[in-house]
């Protein structure tokens, strides 16, 4: 009998497993449950595919979407895999036939739709057939706090009672948040799960947001196309409108261009979901009806032409592009009126089956989502950090491969500002939100702020010389460094913080404001990901075999991708295969595709040679992909050198803004980012000397007796309104441990 490994090598063509893939397998062939959660991409498939061909019965998978289904049991059938799947797309005599063949044990793996398992003629014949695992696809469809929930996945686990055994029972999904993930757990009833995380974060995508509103928009889709002719992709818009009109703007450029979306009869979708799949047409625009279940894998770019109402959706859609490993693009167009279209959207949202207080509760959800994605097209820091962060998953650094970490900014000292937006906060006794607090120091004269008496501030119109756009920026900053926080809820309301580090004369609160953007895109975009790595008579071969590509699949009724994946057709230009030995150690290639089609492939790569004598065809060095800029060196975190050591000027006491400043001037090693004073403070609370305390709604550092025994101090402080507070002061030998530390983390580094 085979193991593990040689499955995926036989049937997949893989040498060896992914991150996370080879801990769910185990898991499962042991008996054990098993909850996954992995990118779009990381080849959750596989982690269940795999199993079942070793696990002695049949193995349920239950999917949401028919085309889904469909796809999978494709790809098994070309992989020399027997599936099949059960669904509304087949007769009763269809269904019965397929019954009939999986008792008889034609099947492996069977796929289903959730509803199926209601079924009298299902439930009869999963009673009398060997079931060795129950598989939940998408299994984030079974939360209420899914983007995606189907009622019908709470009927899985009645279903799994029915079974005469209970079988092992595994859970896959690309988007779940902890609530989600608890949600999955409970209602599935898994037991003792193997929870397999394996992060968020795709490598291969790179994320940009684009500022751009009206035809802006239009132009950049259109000179995007233009610039990746060949290349398939997603356009994604939030009306059918904007999609109807898109489409014909693309179809009158003589661009491949088709529309998707649920006003739409059911064969028109149907027609033009297949022409994308099938890469006869090049571009489909949709709204989010097109969805779940789009498994093309050779999607090379997403295109937002509007923001998307919640991370979750954002995550998900985004995810189609890059699917096969090669590098894609997601790219959200960014305009005000995005947030008015989406908030007049969820206002028409209609909740079935809910009483008053859920209703609430899923606006204040969908509310909080939304501001979330405002956020993210606002952000200046790294988008991808944004993103994982949002999951539950830390970075330690900026990626050095998103648009904003590509994006040139210039750094703009607003530390006076910040002193006025908390004279403003307190003015107003933290009742009002942000917009509040910009439209009062700007001295707006809105009916709104003259009503709550906003004029007779002292901090009304004292910053009415800077824009909106730049206290916003200075609010997000100081809410990022603790100056400020916002309270939960539907209506946010900013209020005061830790302000020691303000009243410290030293302090300095600094904004980053992008600088001219056309200089960032103006920048020559490399050719297609799917070729990084070939020269330009590479690329030849590559479009010859994707062309030959397509007639198989033409010839077999199937989308191209299914044959190989566009990573398959780069290793095979790379590798140039002589013959079907050489053939199977391409990537992708199993036995049963090198039989079936390997003749075809070394025959057209032979020939090419023989046109193309002595040509080199690829290059060692990696490339990136369409509109990537050369990866930047990740900074560390930041440490000291041995001799920054004796460069540090102690003092008897220092506040810790004087810390951090001298840190960071003596600090000599490169690629490091700056210290930061909570960095600072979060050591200082892990080594027991500071605590963190709320003081009239204020978090405060304080000393713990150890600190105080090490001579930290709390010194009053009077501010300029006469309002009177405490600011800790830091003794030398504290600020010893402090240099110590940070020097300590360059050697354990090896820097």
């Amino acid at each position: 009998m085979m193991n593990a490994a040689e499955i995926l090598k036989k049937y997949f063509g893989y040498d060896s497993f992914r991150k996370g893939q080879k801990d769910v397998i185990d898991a499962l062939l042991s008996g054990r449950d098993a909850l996954a959660i992995m990118p779009t991409g990381a080849g959750k498939s596989i982690c269940y595919q795999v199993p079942a061909l070793l696990l002695p019965g049949i193995t349920l998978v239950i999917s949401p979407l028919i085309s889904l289904m469909q796809d999978q049991v494709k790809s098994l059938n070309e992989a020399g895999i027997h599936a099949a799947f059960i669904n509304s797309s087949l007769t009763e005599t269809q269904i019965a036939k397929a019954l009939a063949l999986a008792a008889g044990g034609a099947y492996k793996i069977i796929y289903v739709a959730p509803e199926r398992l209601e079924s009298a003629g299902f439930v009869e014949f999963a009673v009398r057939a060997d079931i060795s695992m129950v598989t939940v696809d998408e299994a984030h469809c079974i939360s209420q706090w899914g983007q995606d929930f189907r009622p019908g996945y709470l009927k899985i686990v009645d279903f799994i009672g029915r079974l005469p055994e209970r079988p092992v029972v595994s859970a896959f999904t690309a988007t779940a948040t902890e609530e989600v993930k608890r949600d999955i757990e409970a209602v599935l009833r898994l037991k003792d799960p193997k929870t397999v995380v394996t992060g968020f974060d795709r490598e291969n995508l790179y994320y940009r947001v684009e500022y751009a509103s009206g035809k802006q928009k239009d132009k950049f889709v259109m000179d995007y196309i233009s610039e990746h002719s060949g290349e398939s992709g997603i356009i994604y818009c939030a009306t059918r409108k904007n999609v109807d009109e898109l489409c014909r703007k693309l179809q009158s450029l003589h661009i491949s261009a088709a529309g998707y979306h649920a006003g739409m009869d059911n064969r028109t979708r149907k027609e033009n979901q297949d022409d994308f799949i099938y890469d006869r047409t090049q571009v489909i625009v949709a709204t989010n009806a097109f969805g779940m279940g789009i498994d093309k894998s050779n999607v090379r770019y997403v295109i937002h032409y509007n923001m998307p109402q919640s991370m979750e959706n954002y995550y998900q859609e985004a995810g189609r592009a890059g699917r096969d490993g090669g590098d894609a693009q997601c790219i959200l167009l960014f305009a005000v009126q995005d947030i008015i279209i989406n908030r007049f959207l969820l206002e028409q949202k209609i909740f079935e089956g809910m009483d008053e207080e859920e209703i609430r509760r899923m606006r204040q959800r969908d509310a909080r989502r939304l501001r979330t994605m405002e956020e993210y097209c606002r952000i200046t820091s790294c988008l991808r950090n944004y993103i994982l962060s949002y999951f539950g998953e830390k970075a330690d650094s900026p990626c050095e491969n998103c648009g904003n970490c590509h994006q040139e900014y210039e750094t703009v000292d607003l530390t006076a500002d910040a002193r006025w937006v908390i004279n403003c906060i307190a003015e107003t006794k933290g009742r009002y939100g942000r917009k509040t607090v910009i439209g009062a120091l700007r001295g707006s004269k809105s009916a709104r702020l003259l009503e709550i008496g906003a004029d007779a501030y002292r901090s009304y119109g004292v910053l009415e010389h800077r824009s909106e756009e730049d206290l916003r920026l200075l609010i997000e900053q100081m809410l990022s460094e603790g100056y400020v926080y916002e309270t939960e809820g539907d209506y946010k309301v900013v209020r005061m913080g830790d302000i020691s580090g303000l009243r410290d004369e030293n302090t300095r609160v600094c904004i980053k404001k992008v600088k001219e953007r056309e200089a960032a895109q103006k920048k020559k975009e490399k050719k297609s990901s799917a070729g990084a790595s070939l020269t330009d008579e590479g690329r030849q071969l590559f479009e010859r075999l994707r062309q030959l590509r397509f007639e198989i699949a033409s010839e077999e009724h199937v989308p191209p991708y299914i044959i190989f994946a566009d990573r398959t057709l780069t290793d095979l230009c790379v590798r140039l295969p002589r013959d079907q030995q050489e053939l199977l150690e391409v990537s992708g290639i199993g036995e049963h595709k090198a039989q079936k089609y390997g003749r075809r492939f070394l025959d057209e790569i032979a020939e090419f040679l023989a046109e193309h004598p002595g040509t080199i065809l690829s290059v060692v060095t990696v490339g990136t992909g369409a509109g990537w800029t050369p990866k930047r060196k990740r900074k560390e975190a930041f440490y000291l050198n041995p001799e920054d050591a004796e460069k540090f000027p102690y003092r008897e006491l220092c506040y810790i803004s004087e810390m951090k400043d001298r840190l960071n001037e003596i600090c000599s090693a490169e690629f490091v980012k700056k210290v930061t004073i909570s960095v600072i403070w979060a050591y200082l609370m892990e080594i027991g000397l500071t605590v963190e305390e709320q003081r009239e709604g204020r978090f405060c550092k304080v000393p713990t007796e150890k600190g105080r025994q090490l001579g930290i101090r709390m010194v009053d402080k009077v501010s300029q309104s006469g309002m009177e507070y405490q600011l800790p002061m830091y003794s030398e030998q504290v600020q010893r441990l402090v240099v110590e530390h940070f020097v300590q983390l360059g050697e354990k580094s090896g820097l």
